[in-house]
């Protein structure tokens, strides 16, 4: 199949909503959106924590958390996988070739990122709104809200990264998920499985709806940002 059939064929697999395409997309989303919530629920917290804070050794944290956000996606994929594997510490939760699974590597991942880009926010920040919303009466969790909201475009174009990130990995969804079909298979383990196959349509086309939510994600948060 040449590039202008596959190309054709792909676009006549979107416009019918093809039950493979559909599965694929859904599964992606999913497992992008928890593992967005999860990292940003650990991370956002640990990287205003270093970013604000004034303690001995915080160099070295700031150095950790920004080599953590190159980890490689196998190297998490392979530890989370140690850790949940038969043998492994977590391994009776049977939790292996699951979407749970899926999303706890995910987190992994993301989360240092998410760190990273807060602790970045938070060091730039005016520190005087921290301490004026100290000075008010706000507890220590109310001035740290009222620096993240003064924060807000760069922490939702942060938030943005995260799932741009993870919306288009492989290799910790492949490890972990297995690429089940209408169970595990994201996007990305489909491109990667039609490919290899040479099945160019199918790849195409989820690689057109990858692009496309990627774009949309990125465009909303613009959209959002500029009018705040």
């Amino acid at each position: 199949m040449g590039f202008g059939e596959a190309l054709t064929t792909a676009l006549h697999l979107l416009a019918t909503r093809d039950p493979h395409v559909v599965a694929a997309v859904t599964v992606s989303l999913q497992v992008a959106l928890l593992a967005t919530l999860f990292a940003t629920l650990l991370g956002a917290p640990l990287g205003f924590a270093v970013g604000s804070g004034r303690f001995r050794g915080r160099r070295v944290v700031e150095v950790a958390l920004n080599t953590a956000t190159a980890l490689p996606t196998v190297v998490v994929g392979l530890l989370v996988y140690a850790l949940l594997s038969r043998r492994g510490p977590l391994g009776d939760w049977g939790l292996l070739y699951t979407r749970s699974a899926m999303v706890l590597g995910e987190t992994v991942l993301v989360a240092p990122l998410m760190a990273a880009l807060t602790m970045a926010l938070v060091s730039g920040a005016d520190p005087r709104i921290h301490e004026t919303a100290l000075t008010l009466g706000a507890s220590r969790l109310g001035a740290a809200w009222a620096v993240l909201r003064e924060l807000r475009r760069g922490a939702l174009a942060a938030v943005a990264t995260g799932f741009g990130r993870l919306i288009s990995e492989l290799g910790v969804a492949l490890m972990l998920g297995g690429n089940i079909e209408n169970a595990t298979r994201t996007m990305t383990t489909a491109i990667a499985l039609e490919t290899g196959k040479g099945e160019l349509a199918l790849a195409l086309a989820l690689g057109f709806i990858l692009l496309g939510v990627a774009l949309l994600v990125n465009a909303g948060a613009a959209l959002v940002t500029a009018t705040r």
